[in-house]
């Protein structure tokens, strides 16, 4: 089995659901960062993306940020992504992948069942659906997005958009068990196209890194998104590498918050 990208498929069988976003497929990405306005100047020219203020009393997608608070990220009219201002100073400077569910109280007590926490309980966001954060066994934490109004990404796996969540993990095979029977349909059922994959830390990071996910971008060179984030004042974390799902580049934004430049 390859460490990049890829799960153990599990003997267990799920029902394959009727849509397309099973429960277990990434559908939102947020970054919680102390300057929302110098995220919008850092990602607007890095990925091209525009933004709209979430107005008074209106709610965002995010379970971290009350109205007023967030700025919705688009490409070419279409949502993308968050830009959340952190409430607290000792909340992390990091962007969050959110996977979708059609019931985030079950999903929660299956996440508890399986080992994980729940950290956030499910709560609802105004009119548009329900969120949640949780941890796996490892510590990874994520999001859970239950849609009502808003159900998450218009485009993905194109230039600028979200294209692949990579877990980082220090057990590979809690991971598997973990994953592979909590997401089972969306990793493994009939005409699955998984864009979320595990590694352990330590094939790409320090050994002392602590477990994470971490959110790729599609772009159309590397190298040339590289001396972009660079000339924007952010900073190259992991030089270009290859793993089984494109050639990727970890980088950080001017504020710390980690991402990846993936080209397929």
């Amino acid at each position: 089995m390859a460490e990049n990208g890829a799960f153990e498929k599990r003997s267990a069988k799920s029902p394959a659901r009727p849509s397309a976003r099973r429960e277990g497929v990434p559908c939102w990405v947020d970054a919680q960062l102390s300057d929302v306005e110098a995220g919008r100047r850092f990602y607007g020219e890095l990925f091209g993306w525009t933004f709209r203020k979430e107005e008074e009393g209106e709610a965002a997608e995010s379970p971290y940020r009350a109205p007023g608070e967030s700025v919705r990220a688009s490409l070419d009219g279409a949502p993308v992504a968050a830009l959340v201002r952190k409430t607290d100073g000792r909340m992390p400077t990091v962007w969050t992948v959110y996977f979708h569910t059609p019931d985030a109280a079950a999903l929660a007590a299956r996440i508890r069942a399986g080992g994980g926490q729940v950290v956030t309980p499910p709560h609802p966001v105004g009119d548009l659906g329900t969120a949640a954060l949780a941890a796996d066994p490892d510590g990874a934490v994520f999001g859970l997005w239950q849609p009502d109004r808003r159900g998450g990404f218009g485009p993905r796996r194109e230039p600028g958009t979200f294209a692949w969540a990579e877990l980082y993990t220090r057990d590979t095979d809690a991971a598997n068990a973990f994953y592979g029977d909590l997401f089972h349909d969306a990793l493994f059922g009939p005409d699955a196209s998984p864009d979320f994959g595990r590694a352990r830390v330590s094939d790409v990071f320090p050994a002392e890194m602590p477990p994470h996910f971490l959110v790729h971008f599609l772009v159309e060179d590397v190298d040339a998104g590289i001396a972009a984030v660079t000339r924007l004042g952010g900073r190259v974390r992991v030089p270009p590498f290859g793993a089984s799902y494109g050639r990727v580049a970890v980088v950080s934004d001017d504020q710390g918050a980690s991402f990846a430049l993936l080209r397929r």
